[in-house]
Order: C-alpha cells, then structure tokens, then sequence
C-alpha cells in the first residue's frame, strides 16, 4: 500500500476509539473542518455563489474551467447527523475541478433536530430547484449517507412522477440503516474509520424506522433506476451495503458499476489521494457517457485519400503510424486517461472509428472515450478491422512516454500531431496545474471544433486537369521474415545544426538531404545485390507533400499528396551532389499548388463518375486493392516522410524531452521511415519487417561519409 494510504490510515485507526466517547458537537465540528481544508485547496480553481432555501442552505461551486455541461447535484454524508455547507462545499469543490463540471451542494436539515423525512425533502427541493433553471441533465453524487440518499431522492421522484437524473456516483453509500450486510461483522477489526456503534447512533438519531425504504433504499424497488457507478473501500465495514445495492440494481435491471478498492476505507475518495486518481477518471468517464449531448454522434464521409486504406488492408498490413512525446518524468496513467478524456471531445474528427456502409466506408464519433493502454509490445502491432471498428487510434503509455497510433483513414501526420500536442498539453496542465496557451499547434481544450478542421480539402483544390498516373516500377528487395510479425525500430539521431548546415552546404532543404541520404544508400544496397548495371531498377523514395502549405486549409483530416524523385542506376553511378541536384529540381518542379491540383484532381474524378458511386463497397474494395497492388507501392521503394520540426509553447518544453515519428512498414516492401525534429536533435526512425538491417547501415555509412556526427538506437532482439 502506498506509504500516503498507509499514513491516512494509521491516523484514522488512532482516530477510531476518539470517535466513539466523543460528543454529536465536537464529531460535527472536526467534520466541518476536513470539508474546510478541502475547500482550501481548491479555493482558487472555483467560483462559490451562495444560494439558500427557506429551510436550509445551498451552494453553487463553478469551475473556472469548466469542461462539461450539465450540473452534479452533491448530497453530502455525516450520518444525517453532521455536515454544513462548508463540508459540503470542500468535496463539491474537488468534484468540480476534478470533473469540470458544475456542482450545487445541498446542505439538508440534520438530525435529531430534524429526524427523516427531513433530508429526502431538502434534497427533493435543491433537484426540483435544478429542474427549474432548466437543467436536463443533472447527475447526484454522494458519498456514505449522502449515496444513500441519491437513491431514496430518486425513489421518491419516481413517486411523484417526475424526471429522473442521468445517472447516481455513490462513493461507499450507506443503504441499509439495519446493517444486516455480512461484512460489519467480517470487516469489523480492519475498517480504521467506521464502526457499528457510531453507525448505530446515527441511524436511531434519524429515524425509527430503518427498514423504510426512502430510509434503507435497498429495500425498495430499484426497477429504473439511472445508471450507477458505485465505489467503496474494501476494508470497511459497510462493504456489504455497496454490493447488495449493485446486485440488486442488476436483478432490477438497471446498469450498475461497482469498484471495490483493495484497503480502503470508508468514503476514501475524499483524501484526494494520487493513487486513486483512476477513481476520479473513472467518474469523468461515467459522466461523459449519461450526460452527453442528446444530438447524434457525428459522422463524417472518408476523405479522399482515406478510401485506400480500409479496402487495401491485409493481414499483415493495417497502414497505422505512430507520433510520440517523452516526458522528462514519468506518466501517470490516470492523468492522462483523464487528459483523454477532454482531448477527444476537441477532436470529434480523430476520435471516431470506421463504419462501413453500403456504398462506402464512413467514420463515426466515438461514444466513449478509449482507455489508455501500458504498452508491453513493439511499435505498430497490427491494427484488426476488429478494433479500427471500435476505435480506430490507441494510446500507448511506456514508463516518460505518450505515444499515438493512428489508422491512416483517420487524418496524416500534421492532424495527428496537433492531436498529441494538445493530448500532452492537457495532461501537464492537469499534472502541474500549468496553463498552456493555443498556439503552435495546441488547440484551445474549450473550443468548439471548427467546420474547416472536418472538411475534405481535396474536393475543394481538385483542378481541372489530371495528371498522368504513368511512373516507373521502383527497385524492390526483401529479407527474411521476422517471425510472428515483429517490427524493427532503428533511431539515427542527429544535431539538428550540423544537418541543415550539410544540407545548406549542397544548397537543398533538409528533406530534400535526408532523401539524398536514403537514395545514395539504396544505390550502394542495389549495387551489391544485383552486381550487373543493366538489370537495376530505379531507385524511387515517396516523399508526402503537406498540401497546407500550398492550399490555405485547417483541415484536421487527411491533406497531403506526394512526390516521388527518382534516379536511374542503369545510366550509371550517382555521386551524392548529382543525387542532391535531381531530388532538389524534381521537388522543385513537382512541389507547386498547379501541379498538386493536378495530382489531386486525378483522384477526385475517379470518384464523380456515376457507376463507381452506385457500386456496393464489397466491388470498390475489389477494385482498389487491385489498384493499390498494381500502382500504389510499386512505384517507389520505401517512404521517407519528414513531419519537421515541432513547435510547442514555451511552457511546455521543459516538461517534453523528445519526439517521434514511424511509419508503418509497406504492404508489400519491408520498408519505411519517418522524420521529425524536436530542439536540437534529428530523429530519423527506420521501421522494418525483416531481419536484415542492411539499407540502414548503408545508410549509416552514408551519413558517416558526409562527416555528420550520428547515434543509433534500436529495439533490436536477439536473433
């Protein structure tokens, strides 16, 4: 147990025996503190406004960060007997900056001096209250008595015929005022805060009849109840009231979710402890799911350049690429589910899955954010149609590192990028409390999403002219297979200063260089392995165009083209400046928003004709994959995609060490390569399939002979 659980805990056992000789004041008087000292910490991330009925008190505690709408309706625990605004307002508090949501506290009428139905009518008028201001979706929340009165609330709202909330967050709800559950007796020696006699004391100050069922609520018919997500310590004594209710949710047939924590005690969720952060991220995913917008998940057509991927597919082949970013400390995964949990509602265009229709394929928003995963495997395992049908990117989590991986229907790797950057950009304000700016690719985490960063930007720059689809078959080599799948990743990282300067000194871009650097190393792999010059084949690298750069568009989803410079080995050998020369005039002559257009609109009139709209999706799949098989990969040998250097706002840096960029391997090639900057270091990430590292030593070599200073990393097992 974590040494802050373990301390909490020997404090509260020494608390224990206190509790019971103590007064009903002085037991109200230590309570009301802890409320205090919650509301302390929380104090500047909240808006208080007071708002008080005729026969007791209210709040309205409003996050300064609001992320959600909707509104929880906080019942607070103390037995029925203890409890004032400001206890209420200190767990509020938490619960709304936690959740970004905002919080109305009720502070019900307490016995004795105000015995039951006192607290089920106090909590009757704060919802009616709600239901006025015009709230529909209004979720309770409650812990100990208070969890128990959600549910007696609701019970009597059904009486009374009136809308129910979304859905009830009960943190150890005291249900059963009888105490017949087995584990108060079983748990009686290990609960360090509650005992049966306090509890006895409590029940006979509230009422005279326990077994009542707006009193003991598991009692009562629970048919229709909202949904629930029930969390309780596994050591305490009303362990039992948790379990029964969910049981008996579930015969009732209403949805029920129940977290027992292994060694915690009763109401242990209002400690605020960084190990129970999964908790607080489970409830931001309950309310995520029964206060979401009634209007329809949005869908959205699949790009132009997102139709080849789900019809190209193979076994062996699910085109998904990956972006990562190491932090200078490690992850906590709870933090960033939570993190999740608000990026993908900025992101309704990335976080979707692929559907498949009768004439095409479409994306769909998901429903439910995605859990974060530990990654124990190579990057880049195969993505299922399984799983690209229920979420078609992952996030990985290993030790400082966040990575993305992304099925290509989805966007390219500037979209995917600005998602990662804002994705870390959440998680570090939620971590740190840091406040981090919209810009350099960040987007603000409250906007709403733009229809510019879902439009399909290739209908919108197709020109009138098409281009030819007549190219040379590139030069072709494989390996031996590494068994069950497995991908090699090889790092060559390189001063960024030294590269450009290199690059400058044979007067081409970076990219252009890099290319140089990859082509003049397939040469020398060709040359030892076919050593007769007539029979080599071009040597082709694809190199992905960014079409933002030329078209004006925000798009978020697939927005690039490509160029594919080659040299011809037949004619003889390249020097490596001659190599520089042709890439450089190529890309020259290629990279122009004319001939884009043109390359652009050789893809979007394929899709106008009328027999290809009406074709079912089984035939168009036939016919691309036949397609991609003939033209696609063939005509280059590998890709070499550079993404650039990456910008991040300036608060972010000194938490974000590096990034990555790789590539999936290609369907038929062994294959491919991905280029990103960050600070002062290069990262070029070759990702193969084969066992063989040749063309990375050539390209090692390569990079040695041109005098630039280079370090080499790999996943590499032993063979």
């Amino acid at each position: 147990m974590p040494l802050s659980a373990r301390a909490i805990r020997k404090q509260l056992m020494i608390l224990k025996p206190l509790m019971s000789g103590m007064s009903l004041k002085a037991i109200r008087k230590g309570q009301n503190m802890i409320g205090e000292l919650m509301e302390s910490r929380f104090r500047k991330q909240v808006l208080l406004k007071n708002h008080d009925f005729s026969a007791f008190r209210g709040a309205w505690i409003m996050p300064k960060d609001q992320r959600r709408e909707g509104v929880l309706l906080y019942l607070h625990g103390g037995g029925y007997t203890c409890g004032d605004l400001e206890y209420a307002a200190g767990f509020g508090s938490m619960l709304a900056v936690q959740t970004g949501t905002r919080v109305f506290c009720a502070a019900y009428r307490l016995a004795p001096e105000n015995p039951f139905p006192a607290a089920v009518e106090d909590a009757l008028t704060a919802y009616q209250y709600l239901l006025e201001k015009g709230y529909s979706n209004i979720t309770l929340c409650g812990e100990s008595a208070g969890g128990g009165l959600c549910y007696s609330l609701c019970l009597r709202l059904r009486e009374l015929e009136l809308p129910l909330p979304c859905g009830i967050i009960a943190i150890s709800p005291w249900v059963d005022l009888t105490a017949s559950g087995a584990s108060y007796q079983e748990n009686r020696e290990v609960d360090p805060s509650m005992s049966q006699e306090l509890l006895r004391f409590f029940a006979e100050s509230y009422t005279d009849d326990a077994a009542h069922p707006l009193v003991s609520p598991l009692f009562g018919e629970l048919e229709g109840m909202p949904p629930s997500l029930i969390f309780v310590g596994g050591d305490e004594i009303m362990l039992d009231d948790a379990r029964q209710l969910h049981e008996r949710l579930e015969q009732a047939g209403c949805k029920s979710r129940l977290m027992v924590a292994k060694e915690r005690w009763h109401a242990y969720l209002l400690y605020g402890l960084q190990d129970d952060r999964k908790d607080l991220s489970a409830i931001n995913r309950f309310l995520n799911q029964v206060m979401a917008k009634e209007n329809k998940l949005k869908w959205m057509p699949l790009d132009n350049a997102a139709k080849i991927y789900p019809a190209a597919r193979r076994q062996n082949w699910s085109n998904v690429f990956r972006l990562s970013a190491t932090l200078r400390e490690p992850v906590e995964l709870p933090v960033l589910q939570s993190a999740l949990d608000i990026t993908v509602r900025r992101f309704p265009s990335i976080a979707v899955r692929l559907r498949r229709g009768v004439f095409w394929y479409y994306l769909q928003q998901l429903a439910e954010v995605p859990e974060v995963m530990e990654e124990s495997s190579y990057p880049l395992t195969r993505m299922s149609k399984e799983e690209t049908r229920k979420c078609a990117f992952r996030v990985l989590v290993y030790q400082r590192r966040i990575a993305i991986e992304i099925f290509h229907s989805i966007t390219d790797g500037n979209g995917a990028l600005i998602f990662l950057k804002s994705l870390v950009a959440e998680y570090l304000q939620q971590k740190h409390g840091i406040k981090i700016p919209a810009e350099c690719g960040v987007l603000g985490r409250l906007e709403e999403p733009s229809e510019a960063e879902f439009e399909d930007s290739f209908q919108k720059y197709a020109g009138e002219v098409t281009a030819s689809r007549q190219e040379n078959t590139a030069w072709h080599f494989g390996g031996t297979p590494e068994p069950a799948g497995f991908l090699n990743v090889t790092c060559f990282q390189l001063p960024v200063r030294e590269a450009l300067e290199k690059a400058h000194e044979y007067g081409v871009s970076l990219t252009a260089f890099l290319t140089a650097v990859m082509m003049q190393a397939l040469q020398q792999l060709q040359k030892e392995k076919v050593p007769n010059r007539k029979k080599r084949k071009p040597i082709k690298v694809l190199i992905p165009v960014n079409l933002r750069k030329l078209f004006e568009s925000r798009s978020l989803r697939n927005f690039a083209m490509y160029t594919t410079p080659e040299i011809l080995p037949q004619l003889g050998e390249y020097s490596f400046e001659e190599i520089c020369r042709v890439i450089h005039h190529w890309m020259g002559a290629e990279i122009t928003p004319k001939q884009m257009s043109k390359m652009i609109a050789t893809n979007v009139n394929s899709e106008k004709y009328l027999i290809v709209r009406v074709m079912p999706l089984f035939i168009k799949n036939i016919v691309m994959k036949a397609i991609f098989d003939t033209v696609g990969e063939r005509k280059s040998c590998l890709t070499l995609s550079n993404l650039g250097a990456v910008q991040l706002p300036e608060v972010m840096k000194p938490y974000v060490e590096r990034m990555d960029f790789i590539l999936g391997v290609q369907a038929s090639a062994p294959y491919n390569c991905g280029v990103i900057s960050y600070g002062d270091t290069l990262n070029i990430n070759f990702i193969r399939n084969i066992k063989e590292s040749e063309l990375e030593y050539h390209f090692y070599r390569v990079l040695q002979e041109l005098g630039l200073p280079v370090q080499v990393q790999s996943n590499g097992r032993d063979k």
